[in-house]
């Protein structure tokens, strides 16, 4: 089991989290298997960072799958409905926003549960945040405990014994700025990173959306230039 052990799945959406979460799997010395998704989203020009982050990391692995949840709809990043703007932080905490969307990171960790068992891998990093979050409800606590629980009843290689499943969340109880203090000591390079829900298509982040400002937030707080090309200054 060691050599199993030492191997994690990273969900990477190349936003200033995951990317983050990715550091830390390889400063705990995991051979990282990393997991991205083209799922119909309007800012997909965040697979262009996963995959920036993945060769900087030297993952074994990344892997892009394509899943069509803009069949499905219902978010503002994958159907006809538009993306908030320049809203305020106590809103963005006290709702659910639009940019939620339905089951995403039930669908993305029950993937990268599927390709653990074929890796023979017992972790799972996700990038989930509690803190500095848009009201999402599957990045709480109880969700991912949730699904631990489940994973460990879903699969051959744990019903047998051969793996024991841990969803790994080592940023859930952090703010944006501590985030982005501790990729920056391990030597994190966020101008690779994307977080813009609607960016132009050349990828420039719009500055406006719950993401944007919650990315300016962060590097403000932690006190880290922002190097994020926005359309609009400020």
């Amino acid at each position: 089991m060691m050599n199993e052990a030492r191997k994690a799945v990273v969900l990477s959406s190349g936003g200033i989290d995951s990317t983050t979460v990715m550091a830390i799997a390889m400063d705990k010395g995991f051979s990282l298997y990393s997991l991205s998704f083209f799922y119909g989203q309007r800012h997909a020009f965040e697979l262009k960072a996963a995959k920036k982050a993945a060769k900087i990391f030297r993952a074994e692995r990344h892997m892009i799958i394509n899943i069509d949840l803009g069949r499905i709809g219902g978010s503002a990043l994958t159907d006809n409905i538009d993306v908030p703007k320049s809203r305020d932080e106590e809103i963005m905490a006290c709702e659910i926003p639009v940019t939620y969307v339905p089951a995403r990171n039930t669908i993305f960790l029950s993937y990268a549960l599927a390709w653990a068992e074929v890796l023979e891998c017992s972790h799972i990093f996700i990038g989930v945040n509690a803190v500095d979050y848009s009201g999402y409800p599957d990045c709480r606590p109880e969700y991912i405990q949730a699904f631990e629980k489940m994973a460990n009843l879903a699969t051959k290689a744990t019903i047998e014994g051969r793996l024991r499943i841990a969803i790994e969340t080592p940023l859930i109880n952090m703010t944006k700025a501590e985030i982005i203090t501790l990729g920056s000591s391990l030597g994190v390079d966020y101008s690779i990173t994307h977080s813009c829900y609607d960016p132009s298509p050349e990828g420039l982040a719009c500055g406006l959306c719950d993401s944007c400002i919650l990315r300016k937030k962060g590097f403000t707080e932690a006190g880290v230039k922002d190097p994020t090309r926005y359309i609009k200054a400020g």
